[in-house]
């Protein structure tokens, strides 16, 4: 019999994240192959600056979910997900997970002081917070995976507000949901953009039917940044093998 895996969790601990310069200059729109020694230089000097910077603080809950003709209902709460894309990303799932992560104003405030005074730096800036924002997602979806799998079930890819049809105007939803103002500092503008700008949203599918396509650890996007491969462990959904 299933558990019931009611879940939730809210973290302001430092969690060591890896910042790969491959991320960063693909955001910058460059290959390892072209990029130049002082292009090179200051990659390094803002990854160092980074990772002395940030927060990385997260809060997430797992939701039972409900399937309407065009949406999807969280239970025990008042949030909506609607659109073609989300309803098919989750249409083997019985459950879902809303998350959200940042990395602090501190952030916000180095990128437009670069802005001022040097902008090279400020865009390479950029792009590492970018990566580092995307590389606390992984981490974040990782733990997600093990409790899924832990309690019989997999997960899909995690999915924000504004890809597809999925609308950005329902991040004020998700950050009430989460009450993230009081958790972890996340805001949102009338215009709907998260304040800290560096910050993510995202929504991810639990389901004993959501199928596996990986094979091994290496083949997992998530690699990278796994707590358990760096622990020398597995989350052990790479030995799924539903088809």
């Amino acid at each position: 019999m299933k558990k019931p895996l009611d879940y939730s969790m809210i973290n302001k601990k430092h969690i060591d994240l890896v910042i790969h310069k491959n991320e960063i200059l693909r955001y910058l729109g460059y290959s390892s192959k072209n990029v130049d020694e002082v292009t090179n230089s200051i990659i390094d000097t803002c990854t160092h600056e980074i990772l002395d910077l940030i927060k990385t603080n997260f809060v997430y809950n797992i939701y039972e979910i409900k399937r309407g003709c065009n949406d999807i209902s969280l239970q025990n709460s008042n949030l909506k997900l609607v659109g073609n894309d989300i309803y098919r990303h989750l249409q083997n799932c019985e459950k879902c997970v809303v998350m959200a992560v940042t990395l602090g104003t501190e952030v916000d405030r180095r990128i437009k002081y670069y802005s001022k005074i040097d902008l090279t730096k400020s865009l390479v800036f950029d792009a590492t917070a970018t990566t580092a924002v995307e590389a606390l997602c992984d981490r974040v979806e990782v733990v997600i995976k093990r409790i899924a799998l832990n309690n019989g079930y997999n997960t899909t890819s995690r999915y924000s507000p504004g890809y597809g049809d999925l609308p950005i105007e329902i991040q004020p939803k998700i950050l009430k949901l989460l009450d993230t103002s009081k958790h972890i500092g996340l805001t949102v503008t009338d215009s709907c953009i998260l304040i800290p700008r560096k910050s993510v949203t995202a929504v991810i599918g639990i389901g004993e039917e959501v199928k596996s396509q990986l094979t091994s650890c290496e083949n997992c996007r998530l690699y990278n940044n796994c707590l358990f491969v760096k622990e020398g462990d597995s989350c052990g959904y790479s030995k799924t093998t539903k088809q």
